[in-house]
């Protein structure tokens, strides 16, 4: 049997376009677009385990050395920021009034200044650590982060 490639085809279907639909835009402009990958490319995944260390080192046994203390406190106030801002974020699960408790408790030291008082550094960075640590814990029960694993 020998196929003609000039044979008529006899059933030609023809398949028409849908009516009325939208044609597709994108959500962004482009300037849009370039802020979204600058975040997307200036994130980091938050660290839990590095959340503990900065707590232990603030509330462990012996009180942080006045050398690292200045940058435990900032670290201190990137964890507190950070965790009150994952509380927040999605308006479908609000956070629970304990939550909401701490985050209020928290938000003056996050804009607090660094007392040049060795001593009062140390108690601001603790109180700060506590707020922290409460915070964690509250975010990992409810599961809106994971634990140090």
């Amino acid at each position: 049997m020998t196929i003609s490639l000039t044979a008529p085809v006899r059933d030609r279907r023809v398949v028409s376009p849908t009516p009325n639909v939208p044609k597709w835009t994108p959500p962004l402009d482009p300037d849009g677009l370039r802020y979204v990958l600058a975040r997307i490319t200036a994130w980091s995944p938050l660290d839990v385990e590095a959340i503990f260390d900065d707590l232990d080192t603030t509330i462990g046994k012996q009180p942080p050395s006045k050398a690292v203390t200045p940058a435990l406190v900032e670290r201190l106030r990137s964890h507190l920021k950070r965790l009150s801002a994952i509380a927040v974020a999605d308006t479908k699960f609000p956070p629970t009034n304990e939550m909401t408790q701490l985050i209020e408790r928290g938000r003056p030291m996050q804009d607090a200044r660094l007392p040049a008082d060795h001593q009062q550094a140390v108690g601001m960075a603790r109180r700060m650590a506590f707020v922290t640590s409460d915070l964690v814990e509250k975010l990992i029960e409810a599961r809106y982060i994971k634990d140090a694993e």
